[in-house]
């Protein structure tokens, strides 16, 4: 199968060192590349890294998540409009700048995952608490042409890895849909611990939804999650 996104790769930003921001710790940052392991969609293996979203992303996000209509709407929150109507210039504007705001004001990382150079889907470190509790979730979605690569794995694990190393955590919570078995696979793979099950938690779809609630603490293990993904032979 052909790269979907070609063979050049994006020239890849150097991520942020030093002394982490006081007002809002990483961000704005970009993490550090990793080398997916040869599959179907990439034979010779991809680069992945997590870089802040940008104004240019605006065109990438409305084609791709237009495109994934399918695999993103039984699993996102209900939206007060259409598909189409939620993903047009406007909305886009509007979702940019929220997230902007939220992470100047240090309580959202918004982060782009990128393949090769390419915007193929985002991740977020959302409801950051500093403090006593020193926790955030995280939540991903991926584009369907790089499903199957292990795409949101490896972007798991360098969000992770973010939220401790540089945005100083020590605790990230994720959830995922009993039916949708892909995303606690993913979770899983990164060490996320099963902690609960809730009940009509989100409204996903039209209906209130049951939701596996998994949790990751810094001290659970003593190697990074891209360390463990590398151990098992996962990326380079």
């Amino acid at each position: 199968m052909l790269d979907p996104f070609g063979t050049a790769a994006g020239r890849m930003a150097h991520p942020a060192v030093g002394e982490v921001n006081p007002d809002h710790p990483g961000w704005p940052e970009s993490t550090p590349a990793v080398r997916l392991s040869p599959s179907t969609v990439f034979p010779r293996g991809a680069q992945v890294r997590l870089r802040p979203l940008m104004r240019r992303d605006g065109e990438a996000w409305r084609t791709q998540r237009r495109a994934d209509r399918d695999f993103l709407k039984p699993v996102e929150p209900t939206l007060p409009t259409s598909w189409e109507e939620a993903h047009n210039q406007t909305a886009w504007w509007n979702h940019l700048m929220y997230l902007r705001e939220s992470a100047r004001a240090g309580t959202v990382v918004p982060l782009v995952i990128e393949v090769q150079g390419r915007f193929a889907g985002q991740l977020t470190l959302g409801n950051i608490q500093h403090g006593g509790v020193s926790e955030c979730w995280v939540g991903y979605w991926v584009h369907s042409a790089v499903h199957g690569a292990g795409v949101a794995t490896a972007a798991c694990a360098l969000g992770v890895d973010h939220a401790f190393r540089r945005v100083g955590l020590h605790r990230v919570t994720a959830t995922y849909l009993p039916d949708n078995p892909a995303s606690g696979k993913v979770l899983h793979s990164n060490g996320f611990r099963d902690e609960g099950f809730l009940r009509r938690n989100l409204h996903i779809d039209g209906a209130w939804r049951d939701h596996h609630f998994l949790a990751l603490n810094r001290e659970d293990f003593a190697s990074g999650a891209v360390e463990r993904l590398q151990a098992a032979g996962r990326v380079d």
